[in-house]
């Protein structure tokens, strides 16, 4: 009985031995999937040591495997399955290596009703753009994580990390919501192990988690569900020309060519232009697309099919699980042209309402509109990218209302020509329009800037009324100020009254200035009318003339209703024959939603300098 014994307790050891739980795979990717996509192929990532093997089987009979993709490193294995016929279960991949066994269970989830309906942000609404690390500090028992490679804050390093997280913007929201904003974009909350700098978040190192030092994933999809309670969108940063360089990714390699210039490092020129010049050297533009963004900053080989559907399903895997309604994809140009443009399209097929952005920073509105969907200059190629951003605009807005408007030039006369040469965007309801964000001096560089509130006021307006969609950066309503000569971290301080302890509460009345909650009130009743009147704004035509004796005025108008917009560009009062406007005013007088007074246009208008109107019939 003894000897029975011992026979039955070696076989069991050598089984235990043979079989090998899920704990030898250290990343799975992505980490669990759904059902009914319209996209049936699935790409599973295994990442362990020496877990390769080509004896690969599935413990369920509805789901095939495709392919299994050899790489060069044995630490992974890439699963392709057909999820054509799959219903929602638990199953097991089972690996076999001679005696050896490793059994990965895997869930397939059952995808929630109407999903791919997801309504996407449009120019009915307002962008909110926030630096999570910035804005609030909501837990600070997340401000280290034990294991993470960055394990301190300091607020007085603006390179530091300073503890900002999701849960301090969601104790924050009915700030938001009371400012009249529909959604907000989050510079990047994906993990960023990183030893220094990583609070800005654009060194991703695991595309699957968000940074602990943010929170959890299911704190984020707590976060978005809260947030559409309150009618409040979501947006995503996400970074696929490039990733850090402390990610597993890098750090033990699929394979050589998973990287651009086999992860060596190549400088890149930056010359984006080059995508689309004509004339471009060949070396200019190899640079541009295949140079590192940052020496810290490994760009993708965009032309390996595995990493276009790594990055691809990591997209899809945030958009199903959080019900997220859109994304900002940063460096667009630098990535390749092709594989960028499926992203594009298969994103939008799995979720035809949705909507994505690009960051197309280039210097005119010919150079930008090349990267936008069924862009007539960049025929017969096709980015598929729905929404750019304006740069052109942004660096015009940031000028022309210092500038006095002459009869021919200057001041608001920038933006009329600007708006006038709207015919070379496909889609001008799809332009990102704003004054400042995370990468560019803010609106106001210096504090004393902000003595002057009728710049201010004029280019919320302006940029509130005009055609695409106005984003604003956290801080613009309080007039926080940043100058990018003294660094990045300067345009990322934090917002007073995010923090226990802080002196000033910008979140509240008593804790601003008069000038403060000035600005402050003219952004909130902008936007909240904006908010109420969102149709208009969008799908209104828009109608405008040159000048008149300095004063820009232009119409929104749908069926029977319009508001007409009229700014005085120069420092001395203005009083205006309105003869000339007669096709835009349909009535003798009109409210001006400014001040709620009445407005009468029977007779010439008297204009203050640096006037506002917006006018609503």
């Amino acid at each position: 009985m003894r000897k029975l014994t011992i026979i039955i307790s070696l076989l069991i050891c050598t089984f235990i031995s043979q079989s090998v739980s899920a704990e030898k795979i250290k990343k799975i990717a992505p980490t669990f999937w759904w059902s009914g996509m319209k996209d049936s192929t699935l790409q599973i990532m295994l990442y362990g040591d020496n877990i390769y093997t080509e004896d690969v089987t599935l413990s369920t009979d509805d789901i095939k495997i495709k392919e299994i993709a050899k790489v060069d490193n044995p630490n992974y294995l890439m699963l392709y399955v057909d999820l054509s016929d799959a219903k929602p279960q638990t199953f097991n991949i089972i690996l076999k290596n001679g005696k050896k066994k490793t059994v990965v269970p895997y869930e397939l989830k059952q995808r929630e009703a109407n999903s791919s309906n997801i309504q996407g942000f449009t120019d009915e609404d307002v962008l909110y753009l926030i630096m999570p690390d910035r804005f609030s500090n909501g837990d600070p028992k997340n401000d280290v994580i034990k294991g993470m490679r960055e394990n301190a804050v300091d607020r007085n390093n603006p390179s530091a990390r300073h503890g900002g997280d999701i849960k301090g913007v969601e104790n924050n929201l009915n700030y938001l919501k009371d400012l009249g904003v529909t959604a907000i974009w989050f510079n990047p909350l994906f993990e960023n192990d990183m030893t220094k700098t990583s609070y800005h978040g654009y060194a991703t190192t695991d595309y699957y988690q968000i940074d602990r030092r943010f929170g959890t994933n299911q704190e984020f999809k707590n976060f978005v569900k809260s947030s559409h309670d309150l009618g409040i969108k979501v947006i995503m940063d996400m970074i696929f020309n490039h990733c850090g360089s402390e990610s597993f990714l890098f750090e033990d390699m699929p394979s050589k060519d998973w990287f651009n210039n086999e992860g060596k490092y190549m400088p890149c020129s930056f010359q984006t232009i080059s995508q689309s010049d004509p004339y471009a050297a060949d070396a200019i533009k190899i640079s541009s697309e295949k140079g590192w963004f940052d020496t810290v900053m490994p760009d993708f080989n965009h032309k390996n099919r595995l990493v276009e559907d790594f990055l691809y399903q990591s997209s899809i895997w945030w958009i199903e699980y959080s019900g997220i309604n859109g994304i900002r994809q940063d460096t667009y140009p630098y990535a390749d042209f092709d594989m960028m443009a499926r992203w594009c399209k298969r994103v939008m097929n799995e979720y035809p309402n949705f909507n994505i952005v690009g960051e197309c920073w280039l210097g005119s509105n010919v150079l930008v509109s090349y990267w936008q969907k069924d862009s007539k200059l960049a025929a017969p190629k096709n980015s598929y990218l729905p929404t750019i951003m304006d740069f052109p605009l942004l660096q015009l807005m940031n000028r022309s209302f210092d500038e006095e408007t002459t009869d021919w030039n200057g001041g608001l006369f920038n933006l009329y020509e600007y708006i006038s040469q709207d015919i070379v965007f496909s889609n001008t309801h799809n332009l990102l329009v704003f004054l400042d964000n995370h990468d560019t001096s803010r609106f106001f560089v210096h504090p004393e800037d902000t003595s002057n509130l009728d710049r201010y006021k004029q280019a919320i307006a302006f940029m509130m009324t005009t055609r695409g969609i106005p984003q604003l950066y956290y801080g613009d309503e309080v007039l926080m100020t940043g100058d990018k000569a003294k660094g990045d971290g300067m345009l990322r301080c934090d917002f007073p009254g995010g923090w226990n302890g802080d002196k000033d509460n910008y979140f509240t009345a008593q804790g601003r200035d008069a000038r403060q909650n000035e600005a402050f009130n003219f952004v909130k009743t902008v936007l909240n009318w904006r908010k109420a009147n969102s149709q208009l704004i969008a799908q209104g035509a828009l109608k405008h003339f040159p000048p008149q004796k300095g004063v820009y005025v232009y119409q929104r108008k749908l069926g029977d209703k319009s508001v007409v917009v009229m700014i005085n560009g120069r420092n001395q009062e203005q009083t205006l024959d309105l003869s000339i406007f007669k096709e835009i005013l349909p009535k003798k007088s009109a409210r001006n939603i400014l001040d709620n007074k009445t407005i009468n246009l029977d007779s010439p208008l008297h204009l203050n300098k640096r006037d506002i109107l917006i006018l609503e019939f």
